[in-house]
């Protein structure tokens, strides 16, 4: 089965975004080519970019909170492990610990100024050549171990927001029950009345070869079928395709 995720507000757009990131930045930090960690390299700039356009700390400082409320008001429910739900805030509440440091987050790469060059030169096509930035190509050269730690030491900075956005997309995840659905003619439509969520998952067979197309407000959800053609062009399914939906909202 092979997951979609769709964000139902630009909150979580954002997070799920920035969760991309992260996932990036640890897969090609574990390579050993240099090439790679260039990659990695390039996925921290990326990181800053979001930092320095978005509040992103209090946003997720925000959402925790939200989440903390929303938790708590089910200590009275008959069918809540109680120990479970204890674990659950006191995450949130370190985790919200963790964000809590005054200064901007990832200010120590932005004071470094050989990475400042460095982000400079990616910007530009070609720009971190061996001729345009020698240092950058000599940092290349080096075994992969230490190219590694100074990664983990230059990401460091973002590990309270990375862990903090992991239990925000854990918990919304976790708040949303599967359900098979059947697409006919490749379309599915639901009407909520006034019901929103936060986020959709869809889950669909691969050998469907297929990928949904999604929308959601308050008043409908709608999944589209379609499969790739000639030159990778979108057309729509018109059979019956059986699915997996999970609604998500927290709060």
């Amino acid at each position: 089965m092979i997951l979609y995720e769709y964000p139902c507000n630009e909150r979580v757009r954002t997070f799920l975004r920035v969760e991309y990131l992260f996932n990036r930045l640890a897969f090609f930090m574990d390579s050993s080519e240099p090439q790679l960690h260039q990659v990695a390299i390039a996925t921290l700039f990326d990181l800053l970019d979001v930092t320095e356009r978005t509040d992103l700390r209090g946003m997720v400082l925000q959402d925790l909170e939200r989440q903390r409320i929303a938790l708590a008001a089910l200590r009275e429910h008959p069918h809540v492990s109680a120990s479970m739900l204890d674990k659950m805030l006191a995450e949130i509440t370190q985790a919200a610990a963790g964000l809590a440091e005054p200064g901007r987050i990832a200010q120590s790469l932005r004071d470094n100024e050989w990475l400042n060059s460095v982000r400079g030169r990616l910007a530009v096509p070609g720009g971190s050549s061996p001729v345009d930035m020698p240092s950058f190509f000599g940092w290349q050269a080096l075994p992969a171990e230490q190219r590694q730690a100074d990664i983990k030491r230059w990401s460091a900075s973002f590990i309270p927001l990375q862990n903090a956005l992991d239990l925000i997309l854990r918990i919304l995840r976790g708040a949303g029950d599967v359900v098979n659905q059947v697409a006919p003619n490749g379309s599915y439509q639901e009407m909520l009345g006034g019901k929103s969520f936060q986020m959709l998952r869809v889950w669909v067979d691969e050998k469907y070869s297929v990928f949904p197309e999604m929308s959601a407000n308050k008043y409908v959800i709608l999944v589209r079928f379609s499969k790739q053609v000639e030159d990778h062009k979108s057309s729509p399914i018109k059979h019956d395709i059986p699915f997996q939906l999970a609604r998500c909202n927290i709060g």
